[in-house]
């Protein structure tokens, strides 16, 4: 028996806009609406919207809420303040990914964590079962959140023109919350986002999103889709979970170790694998790729050393921004070194690539 396909608070806009829907984690979601080309350049160069209301999120309250959090998170929460924002992973002992995430700082005993669409469950599940020897409690508050990005360099100007809410207010990696908007609507408003440029996610019940989603519509600000929400995210060297975090990608196999505070007090779950894969080196890491010619890598492509095969393609797209075919990949650390060159199989034939940063786009973030 298959699972019943779910949808966000804005499903019906979508559909009335004519965007091609696909599943996607769970959920019916829009692809795109005219083009990921148009939408992907809209965000980079004016602004867009997108849905994001099928991402889940759980509050952490109670007496030792910073110390459970600090405790099943890679990033280090003692160094920010209340309305503070951190990005880091949630780990299993042997150093697999369970989850990459956002966490907000409300206060020492109250911590809001943006997990994945389509780990909600076992997210849930898993920091449940890690809370029973913490005087915490844990409640999935997924249902009760819609979500919207609106990002680009004119998002402020957006914010301020249809919201009237002043965005430069809020540095990147900040949050306010207690807004309303529309009648009681309680609504959240953090500077964030998963593009590369600047932006606001806005949380707020869905009758609220809703409503904000009309008025940004009325405003003419273009709708994107989950297309280029992955074209943008993966020219500014954003991982994303399945592909290039998983169980079995460590964020120090994929060069994600900034985000893993090995010395925090307290350690965290996955603390001494990581240590040991930090000193000792792991035997895959990810890397960026640059291809010669129009050919685009896709995931699970072969990348080759000569005849042998030594890793393969997460992501692979030709760039939009660049106009050049790039990729992250998971290779055997030894061929790993910015420069050397490889090859990918694309079907039939064998392409060379250059390794090269993971980062191909500068983020235009406000600091």
């Amino acid at each position: 028996m298959t699972e019943e396909i779910k949808v966000t608070c804005l499903h019906d806009r979508h559909v009335a806009l004519g965007a091609l829907m696909s599943p996607f984690a769970g959920y019916d979601m829009p692809i795109q609406y005219v083009d990921i080309t148009t939408e992907h350049n809209a965000v980079r160069n004016k602004v867009g919207v997108f849905d994001v209301s099928h991402m889940g999120e759980v509050e952490v309250t109670g007496p030792e809420a910073a110390k459970f959090t600090n405790y099943i998170f890679t990033n280090d929460i003692t160094t920010i303040e209340d309305g503070q924002i951190l990005y880091g992973m949630m780990l299993y002992p042997d150093g697999g990914t369970v989850d990459d995430l956002l966490v907000y700082r409300v206060n020492e005993n109250h911590f809001f964590l943006v997990i994945n669409a389509a780990n909600i469950d076992k997210d849930v599940a898993w920091i449940m079962e890690q809370a029973k020897n913490f005087d915490v409690k844990v409640e999935n508050q997924s249902e009760q959140f819609g979500q919207i990005a609106v990002q680009g360099p004119q998002a402020e100007k957006i914010m301020r023109e249809v919201f009237g809410f002043d965005g430069s207010i809020l540095k990147f990696y900040t949050f306010v919350r207690g807004m309303h908007w529309i009648d009681d609507t309680f609504v959240w408003v953090s500077r964030t986002g998963y593009t590369g440029e600047d932006g606001f996610e806005i949380y707020a019940a869905p009758e609220g999103i809703r409503w904000m989603w009309d008025k940004l519509m009325e405003a003419g600000v273009q709708p994107c889709g989950l297309g280029c929400r992955d074209t943008l995210r993966f020219e500014a060297g954003l991982p994303l979970y399945g592909d290039e975090l998983t169980p079995e990608i460590s964020p120090i196999a994929a060069t994600f170790g900034m985000f893993v505070k090995l010395d925090k007090e307290g350690g965290f779950i996955g603390r001494d694998a990581c240590a040991r894969q930090k000193a000792e080196g792991t035997p895959k890491k990810l890397v960026g790729l640059e291809l010669e010619g129009k050919a685009i890598p896709r995931h699970g492509y072969e990348v080759l050393d000569g005849d042998q095969v030594v890793g393969y393609i997460t992501t692979g797209y030709h760039s939009i921004t660049l106009d050049k075919s790039v990729a992250f990949a998971l290779v055997d650390r030894s061929v790993g070194e910015l420069g050397n060159t490889l090859n990918v199989r694309i079907r039939k034939k064998v392409f060379p690539a250059t390794v090269v940063k993971k980062r191909f786009y500068t983020p235009n973030y406000k600091k």
